[in-house]
């Protein structure tokens, strides 16, 4: 099917990624509702999805509909009833105003307005809602990553969180080339 959403998968689920060190330090519930944010081929997703339980929901959201298909399934696929694809024009959103957590992994640096996309995701979070954002730190210039643009550096992302209205909860400093921010509305 979408060899780049395998792709996507492979990476998010190598041992240099983390993948269960980053499911524990989330804290996920049974019952939670989340919303994966650039979900691609969907491995965080299911992940959540298994720790949710049957009564959580996982809204796998992406720009791409060949992913969001792919998603959708790979979770049928999986008997996963409780993930919910949701394809997104990269401006709006179609999501439930009481989420427990909204996650995003490497696709903070797509975002073009940071600032203003976080204060308006600060509607869909529940009580004690929380942002979890994982994102490249870095980048030599030479790299791919530095040639294109594909990092925030964590100083940046703390800053615009402060300014879209968060605070920090947790500075996670276990991911080898990322940072790992967890948040929560400052007010």
């Amino acid at each position: 099917m979408s060899r780049k959403a395998r792709m996507f998968n492979r990476k998010a689920s190598s041992s240099k990624s983390m993948p269960d060190e980053v499911i524990e330090a989330l804290s996920l519930k049974g019952g939670y509702k989340i919303a994966d944010i650039g979900a691609g081929g969907g491995y965080f997703s299911f992940r959540c999805a298994e720790e949710v339980g049957p009564d959580g929901r996982v809204y796998a959201v992406d720009t791409d509909p060949d992913l969001s298909k792919f998603v959708e399934e790979t979770a049928r696929k999986r008997n996963l009833t409780n993930v919910v694809t949701v394809l997104s024009d990269g401006k709006t959103l179609d999501l439930p105003k009481d989420l427990d957590l909204i996650f995003l992994r490497n696709v903070t640096h797509h975002i073009d307005n940071r600032v203003d996309y976080f204060t308006k995701l600060r509607d869909f979070l529940g009580g004690n809602g929380r942002v979890a954002i994982i994102e490249y730190r870095h980048a030599n210039r030479f790299s791919m990553r530095g040639v294109f643009g594909h990092f925030v550096p964590v100083e940046d992302l703390l800053r615009e969180m402060r300014e879209a209205g968060y605070r920090l909860e947790e500075d996670l400093r276990f991911l080898p080339e990322q940072s790992f921010t967890i948040y929560s509305r400052a007010e």
